[in-house]
């Protein structure tokens, strides 16, 4: 049978819905990929809710063949990267489909119309709205257990890409890090000695918080948050979020964090220069979950984080100021969040994709055992 390409009615919830759960079902039986949450996806397709709709044109479509769904992929323009990096690119992102040329052609062909019919002159993904959704097509690691925030895809997927086409744009790679057991962080004293070094050269200190109260009091997450915008400002494709952006990100992820695992260094003024946040692995949790808080994935979530939570760490971002960069400031981030991890129990840390280009966070992991796990790339083809 042909296959058939349809657009999903962003404001059909049960056309939404399926766009959705296809990957779900895609991946119901994989031990490695990891369900996005339900509650989640459906804020992030609402142009109502989610804030990267005020920049950015997008359009859901859905592959069928003989009525039933094979693939998936999302179509975006995000006019304010395009103006701020002097790009002409359109984007795709959220693609997924059975191991069928056909299939993959008919979605790629879609977004590639998509792309020309919006006067773009290149397709690049996959990528999300923004920097914030995940991104990157996974080449490498495929035997590795997935985390919430980044994309899990079968090992066919690279190939089909390059069948079509598609060549390297840019790679991000994780890591594993080894959370160094007490009375064995020999390597990892000089993140101690350079942080008692900076502490004084720099005036700076770390400060931590209790609540959520506390996080937003005085409209303090927007300093944070600014950290990240201009720590990442450099970064491929990157454009700075929102107060509303600002907003959905810390509610979605304030609600599961325990707030040891967040730490911000500030200047003598008590203005922040640095964050690290991190994340006991829900990775397990939302497959028992299903991909859904309700009616009873919630329980599988609060286990996870409250009552026995996993080996691992999600370290979901790690931001220092350019003018503090290269003077040793994450040197306490990490002096701060090690005992704490191993106090808490984690064996292991799993760090957030970081980009191929990016060497100063590469270098950051020098003193601490890791090792490269995973690669994903973002694919890019002339119009």
């Amino acid at each position: 049978m042909a296959i058939e390409i349809k657009k999903v009615d962003l404001y059909n919830k049960k056309e939404v819905r399926a766009f959705i759960r296809f990957n779900y079902e895609l991946y119901k039986d994989n031990a490695y990929s990891v369900p996005d949450l339900l509650e989640d996806m459906y804020e992030s397709f609402d142009p109502k809710r989610n804030d990267a709709f005020a920049f950015c044109d997008a359009d859901l479509f859905l592959a069928y063949r003989d009525g039933k769904i094979v693939g998936r992929v999302a179509c975006m323009v995000n006019h304010k990267t395009n103006r701020i990096w002097n790009e002409n690119n359109a984007r795709f992102g959220w693609i997924d489909f059975i191991d069928d040329p056909e299939v993959s052609k008919a979605l790629m062909d879609t977004a590639e119309k998509y792309g020309r019919d919006h006067g773009c002159d290149k397709l690049v993904g996959p990528l999300g709205f923004t920097d914030m959704d995940p991104e990157g097509m996974l080449i490498d690691g495929f035997d590795q257990l997935s985390t919430m925030s980044t994309i899990y895809n079968y090992p066919y997927y690279p190939q089909h890409m390059e069948r079509l086409g598609y060549e390297h744009e840019i790679d991000w790679v994780e890591r594993k890090v080894t959370v160094p057991s007490p009375g064995h962080e020999a390597r990892q004293d000089k993140y101690f000695r350079v942080a008692e070094i900076v502490k004084k050269r720099s005036n700076v200190h770390v400060r931590k918080f209790k609540s959520v109260k506390e996080v937003k009091k005085d409209g303090y997450h927007y300093k944070i948050f600014d950290v990240v915008n201009k720590a990442y400002a450099h970064l491929y494709g990157y454009t700075e979020m929102t107060p509303r952006q600002i907003d959905k990100y810390v509610d979605q992820y304030l609600q599961f964090l325990d707030f040891r695992l967040l730490t911000v260094v500030e200047n003598a003024d008590g203005e922040p220069v640095a964050m690290g946040v991190g994340i006991p692995s829900l990775s397990v949790a939302l497959q028992k979950a299903k991909g859904k808080m309700f009616p009873f994935g919630w329980f599988h979530l609060l286990k996870a984080l409250k009552v026995k939570h996993s080996e691992i760490i999600d370290l979901l971002l790690v931001a220092v100021l350019p003018e503090y960069q290269n003077k040793g400031v994450n040197a306490l981030l990490f002096a701060d969040i090690i005992p704490i991890a191993q106090e808490m129990g984690f064996k292991f840390a799993e760090t957030h994709p970081q980009l191929e280009t990016n060497h100063q966070s590469q270098d950051q992991w020098a003193y601490l055992d890791c090792e490269i796990h995973k690669k994903r790339r973002c694919y890019q083809k002339p119009l």
